[in-house]
Parts: structure tokens; sequence; C-alpha cells
């Protein structure tokens, strides 16, 4: 039935329209009258039977009765049926009634039998085909929860409001899982039945366990806030279920649960911080009728940037990257997005490296930029610290570069996206990351300064406002632990953390790029912002709480029984215990309550000149001691412990040594 087509079944439906009409008609005759002996359908009511159909179908098409799909018959498909045998009863009753002579051989208290009996026929009949095409009463569907839903994952839903009601729908229908219950923080309806479920209290959660031997735990409560998920899911951690749950309202728009909607626990639940909302007037300041370029627009920071700066009017926007794959990806999600919403703006993606000056300068002249987002960058900590001289070359000369390209083009605002790693680091990635704030702040000082290895002494006016913002570590970045621990529990274990005391610092992707672009707009020149990150998080802690919402048990010395173990591999090179965001105690807030401003010691530009010259002599000599020693005297903190990593420079160690030895 379900597989016929559109016009057959439109087809169907009218032809038992009208004969429940018919039906509806007959049987308001024989509760008047208490039998059939004085109806005549081929008599004397001939006319009425065939009037009523006339006037019944044609209103049932104009108010649109026949556009519902009958498996997801709602709320609206009922008052449109309502609606129309209200009107079609009605009309029936000014054509009985027209003429004397006729209403004389029609009973009056007909039509209003006629009127109840046709809600009942018809929606009644759509209300069952509802029920018959979700399932749960025919000889099928009965065949199949006798026989299958034992098998079946037995879920209990947090939450029984409509979005639990929806959900439960959805798991019927589904057949993947059997809902066996519901749990609600509302005590009005505790110990009540919905949907054919009984609703617990939380505190209730072991008698539940106990009486419906639920395995898991699928939170529909998408009204609430981040806080109060954390509470949450920290009342559910200590029982041995695995908890997931529905999208938020923006994800149920369509009104629609469905079981492919079910996600794991969001980690920033865990956290538990809220988003604060952003200020308009900071959000748009560098952003709306303005020509921006992004840099690093495919990497996990930059396009989140490109997604927010979309949805503040700029006239352009510049996608420049090196990666093919992740500037065609990024490129055409805008693009896509860019339709659907009709937005009026140009996207540009611009393949390139911020080690290529000349590429850059043309590119910022070309489109004459306002505003720069430089969030390209080298990250990974331990692939930086094997590989030093391409971490310098990217994170620290492309910077140099593209702030310069800046300034020789006019662009009105810079920003910078750094880390915490950049304080006091114990890494390459940390220290190229303060150098390129340095050479930011250095260069914001000077209202016309010469320019690294410019051979012509020009010197260039510098109308550039630069700004620094120093943040920690996003949740579902490419270097994300979140990831590889899903992954790990996925596969059984072990779950690898580098150290029992690690912390660090999370925040969500949307929530760092809004603060990013609010915080570049409060920039007056060369200044550090810092966002406020919250606790930091202990990074074993994080992994067992993951652990325990999977369903399953941390293995360890307490509890050897466990399912999944948690291995301490041991700090990498250059990984430190915690993070910092200030290298001193001298911060300032600002407008914003989420935005701090550092004021830190630096350079000026022909002293960190002399020390970009160092530097480039000794990555163009490939001398990585001397880069370390640059990086130990410039950057304050950095005390690197051990020997040189670094892949290449090892391996030319090894082989020299093992010439040595032949001679």
């Amino acid at each position: 039935m379900v597989a016929m087509p559109r016009r057959a079944k439109r087809l169907l439906q009218v032809v038992i329209d009208i004969l429940l009409v018919w039906l509806a008609l007959w049987l308001a005759f024989v509760v008047r009258l208490g039998g059939v002996e004085d109806i005549y359908p081929f008599g004397g009511h001939a006319w009425l039977f065939l009037l009523a159909p006339v006037i019944a179908i044609p209103l049932f098409v104009r108010i649109g009765m026949y556009r519902a799909v009958m498996r997801y018959l709602g709320n609206d498909a009922l008052i449109a049926i309502f609606k129309a045998v209200t009107l079609s009863t009605l009309l029936l009753a000014l054509a009985v009634y027209w003429r004397r002579e006729v209403a004389a051989f029609i009973p009056r208290s007909m039509i209003f039998n006629y009127w109840w009996l046709s809600l009942f026929l018809i929606g009644g009949l759509r209300l069952a085909m509802r029920q018959f095409f979700v399932g749960g009463w025919y000889s099928s569907e009965f065949t199949w929860r006798l026989h299958q839903a034992e098998g079946l994952p037995r879920v209990a839903v947090y939450g029984a409001g409509s979005a639990g009601n929806q959900l439960v729908a959805a798991l019927r229908a589904g057949r993947a899982m059997q809902p066996v219950a519901f749990i609600d923080d509302d005590g009005n309806i505790a110990n009540r039945v919905i949907a054919g479920l009984k609703v617990f209290k939380p505190k209730h959660i072991p008698q539940m366990l106990e009486e419906t031997k639920a395995t898991e735990i699928l939170l529909a409560i998408p009204s609430a806030s981040r806080s109060r998920r954390r509470e949450i899911l920290a009342a559910l951690e200590p029982y041995a279920l695995h908890v997931r749950s529905v999208p938020g309202f923006i994800d149920l728009a369509s009104g629609r649960v469905r079981v492919e909607d079910i996600q794991e626990v969001d980690i920033a639940d865990l956290l538990g911080r809220d988003a604060v909302a952003p200020r308009r007037e900071l959000f748009e300041r560098c952003i709306r009728g303005k020509t921006v370029m992004v840099t690093g627009a495919g990497g996990s920071i930059g396009s989140e940037l490109c997604r927010q700066i979309l949805t503040q009017s700029p006239s352009m926007l510049i996608l420049f990257d090196h990666s093919e794959f992740n500037l065609y990806s990024i490129h055409q999600e805008l693009e896509r997005r860019t339709k659907r919403e009709s937005l009026s703006l140009r996207l540009v993606p611009i393949l390139g490296s911020v080690r290529d000056s000349e590429r850059l300068l043309d590119v910022l002249r070309a489109w004459e930029v306002d505003t720069v987002y430089h969030a390209a960058a080298y990250k990974h900590v331990p692939l930086v610290e094997h590989n030093v001289a391409e971490g310098v070359l990217n994170n620290v000369l492309g910077t140099l570069n593209t702030a310069q390209a800046a300034i020789q083009t006019g662009v009105e605002h810079f920003v910078l996206i750094s880390t915490d790693k950049a304080v006091r680091p114990t890494n390459v990635m940390g220290c190229t990351k303060r150098l390129a704030e340095m050479v930011l702040q250095a260069l914001s000082q000077e209202p016309a300064p010469l320019l690294f290895d410019d051979q012509g002494g020009v010197h260039q006016v510098n109308k550039t406002r630069f700004t620094m913002v120093r943040f920690g570590n996003v949740l579902g970045s490419s270097g994300s632990v979140i990831p590889l621990f899903r992954e790990q529990i996925r596969r059984g274990g072990p779950v690898t953390v580098t150290h029992p005391n690690i912390t660090r610092y999370f925040m969500t992707i949307p929530e760092a790029a809004q603060l990013v672009i609010q915080a570049g707009a409060m920039g007056q020149g060369g200044d550090v912002f810092v966002l406020d990150m919250g606790e930091p998080v202990r990074i074993a802690a994080l992994a067992e709480k993951m652990i325990n919402l999977s369903g399953l048990s941390v293995r360890s010395e307490k509890n050897p029984n466990g399912d999944i173990p948690i291995e301490f591999t041991g700090l990498r090179p250059g990984e430190k215990l915690y993070e910092e965001l200030l290298i001193g105690d001298n911060v300032s807030p600002t407008e914003h309550p989420m935005i701090m401003r550092a004021n830190e010691s630096h350079l000026g530009w022909e002293q960190f000149k002399r020390v970009l010259s160092g530097l480039k002599e000794a990555l163009d000599s490939e001398d990585l001691q001397r880069v370390r020693k640059i990086l130990r005297t410039t950057v304050d903190g950095y005390a690197p412990q051990g020997d040189i990593v670094d892949w290449l420079h090892v391996q030319r160690t090894e082989a020299n040594s093992f010439a040595r030895s032949l001679q």
C-alpha cells in the first residue's frame, strides 16, 4: 500500500471517504429512527445520499485532507478534518432545510448525528491507518514484537516531553530499540504512564533498572542548558548505562525525531560550559560590508571562522589555504549555504601558502582586503617537534609574510589566532606561536617600519591594527583527543592518556570562533587577548567519563573485571602537564565578560628583525642547534628537555656517527 503511486493513493482515499460519508448518513438515520425501515437510500432519500458526497469531497480537497501523509498524520491534519466535516455538515443542513416540504421527511437531529459520526469514521479511520503504518497492533507487528523485541537493546528515555514522545514513536517504528521507560524531573508526572511507558524520577533509576532491565539511556532534553545536561550526565555516570542523546532544537526544526538522529553524548555537555551570546556590535565591526580573508580557511578554526563571518554580511570572503581538499570542502559548504540563504556576497577560494610572500601580496592587493584572520599554522605538538624547520617556516615566517603583506596593502584589521601553548612553552610549536605573536607586537609599535628583508630601504606606512587572540584546545579539532578516545572505546580499548595528571583547557569551535571575531574588533594595536576557558579539565577523568557513559566500566586495580583499561603512555616530546594562558599576572578586563586583555613585554621591531635574521640563517644552514638556542634566548620560559628529536636531524646525526665509526 505504501508503494502505490500517489494518484492511486488519493483516488483510494476519495472512494473510501465517499463510502464513509454514505455510511455516516445511513447510521445517522438509524440512530435517530431506531431502525432501518424508514430509510430509503434508493428512494425518497436518494437525493440526500447523492448530495452529501458532492458537498463533502470538494471541501475535503480544498482544505487539504488529501495532502497529508497518512504515516505522519499530525494535529494539523486532525484540525483540517474537523473543519472540513463541520463545514460540509453545515452546508448539507442548509440544503436539507432549504425547502420545508423536503425537510419534513428528514429528522432535524439527524444532521447532528451525521456530523459526529462523520468525524468518528473519517478521522478515526485515518488515525487507525496511521497506527497501522507506524506499527504496534496488526498481526505482523505483534508477531515481530513477540519474537524480536526481547533481543533488542532496552532503552529508557530521559525527558517525557514532546521530544521524548517523538523519540519513543520513532524507536517503535524503527524496530531497532525497545523503549521501556521514561525518566523525568517533573514530579507531577512521576509514576504515571505516558505512551504506554512508566515515568520514573531520576532518584528512582535503580528501581527502573531493576524493573525494566534497561541497558541504555537516551537524552531527549533539547531545551536543557549545557550546565543542566552536565548535572544529568554526572548523575547517570555511576550506572552501567550507555548514554546517548537526540539533537537540540535547531536540529529538530523539522519537528520530527528520527532514530538516525541519536548521537553520542556531546563532550561539550560533560564540560558544562554555557556559551555567551555574541555582542552584535563587536561581531560585525570588522566584517559587515568589508572584504575579509581567512588564511588556513580549511582547518578546524579557519573553517568555523568562515561560517561565522558568512552570517555578518561581508561583501567578499577570500578563502586562503594550501590544502586543495580542505579548500574545496569549505568552499562547497559555504557555496551551498550562500545559495540556500540567498546571501549576497562573493566567495573566492585561493590556493596558496603563507610561506609565499609574493602570492600573499598579490591576493591582498588584487582584492583590496580590509580584514585578515590568520589561522594558518601547524598546531600538532609532536609533529612540529619532529619537523622543527617546517614549524618555524610556517608559523613564524608565514605570519611575518602575511603581516608585512597586510601593511603593504593597507589592511585595516589583522587578527592572529594564537594558543595557550605560547605561554612558557615546552615545545617548538608553542615557541613558534609566541614568536608569531611577537612579530605582530613589534610591528604594531612601528608607524612606518622598514620591513624584514626589504632590499629597497623603503619605510612602509603602517595603518594595520594587529590583534592576537590566545586560547586553549577546541573540541572536535583535527588534533583533539576526543575522536581518538571514542575510536579506542569503540575498538574495546585501551584508552591511552599520556599522564595521570595532565590537564587541558577546552572550548567548542563555534564559541572560540565567535570570541576571536569579537576580540579582534576590540583591538587597538598590539593587543593580546585571552579567552576565558573556564576550569582546566583532567584528561584522565575525561577518559573515565567517556568510558562510563558508553555503558562500560574502567578496568583498574580496584576493578580488575572492568571493560576498558586506561593506559598512561608518558608525555610526548615537548608536551607539558598543564597549559597557561598568561605569561605574567598583568591582565585587565574588557567590555566582553569572556575576553581579557594581557599586557606582556616584547621586543622592538629592529631588535626582533635581528632575531628573524638569525633564525633564517640557521634554517638555511640546517643548524637546528642554533635554532633551539635562538628560541631559548628569545621566548620567555622556553626550557626544552632532552635532545632535538627532529626526524631529519636525528637521521643525519646517526648517519654521521656511523660514518665516523667506519673511519
